[in-house]
């Protein structure tokens, strides 16, 4: 049995799912929310298999709750279900950590089909979400500057590595939670493709060096 929590901010849509999904005989609804904080609140209270995600929440993104969540409950697969096909978003919820991404027009066989094959550790873009990810990769590979896509907050932060700040420091600095701060170094360091901090930091001074001599 694969267990499922919803989180999207219409109920409609909640119980559209979750009557779609609990008439399956190996699918669970488990729980649901209609926002990042009741989310954060309720699934590791439930800890699903599986997490089925709006992208767009009233207090926040799902990418967002996405990464928070995996940082939690690294065996928990997110499925992102949304109705914008925007290309920084798939590409930024896969980097959150993903498993997949819907768009929300598709048949209800194609959720339920969705949420089995995340459930059991694969993972899937539908057609417009692999072709607009496939293309924004294209994109990130044509591009010559490593930073080009960090938003104009992870590119402070990442400044602030280079100067060897602490994530509380940087928080100090920025005026945000050390929390929210570590978010930041998460999403930019796998922008980067990099898996340390270190990385991040000589990336940095060497930006810096060359805006200097230039």
């Amino acid at each position: 049995m694969i267990s499922v929590f919803l989180v999207d901010d219409h109920e409609v849509v909640r119980e559209g799912v979750a009557a779609l999904l609990d008439a399956q005989d190996d699918l669970e609804v488990v729980g649901g929310a209609g926002s990042v904080a009741e989310a954060l609140a309720r699934v590791p209270a439930v800890r699903p298999r599986v997490a089925v995600l709006d992208v767009r929440l009233p207090d926040g993104t799902g990418i967002e709750l996405c990464r928070e969540l995996r940082s939690r409950m690294p065996e928990l697969a997110c499925l992102m279900l949304t109705s914008f096909t925007d290309e920084q978003a798939m590409f930024d919820a896969v980097l959150a950590g993903a498993s997949g991404y819907v768009i929300k027009d598709v048949r209800g066989n194609d959720i339920v089909n969705a949420v089995r094959e995340v459930g059991s550790g694969g993972s899937l873009l539908d057609g417009r979400a692999a072709s607009a990810l496939m293309s924004r990769l294209r994109t990130r590979a044509e591009t010559p500057d490593p930073l080009a896509e960090l938003t104009a907050k992870e590119r402070e932060v990442l400044g602030y590595i280079g100067e060897g700040l602490t994530n509380r420091e940087i928080g100090e600095r920025m005026f945000l939670a050390e929390k929210t701060v570590k978010n930041y170094v998460s999403a930019l360091l796998a922008k980067l493709g990099m898996q340390r901090r270190v990385q991040a930091a000589v990336l940095a001074n060497k930006v810096r060096t060359e805006e200097g001599s230039g």
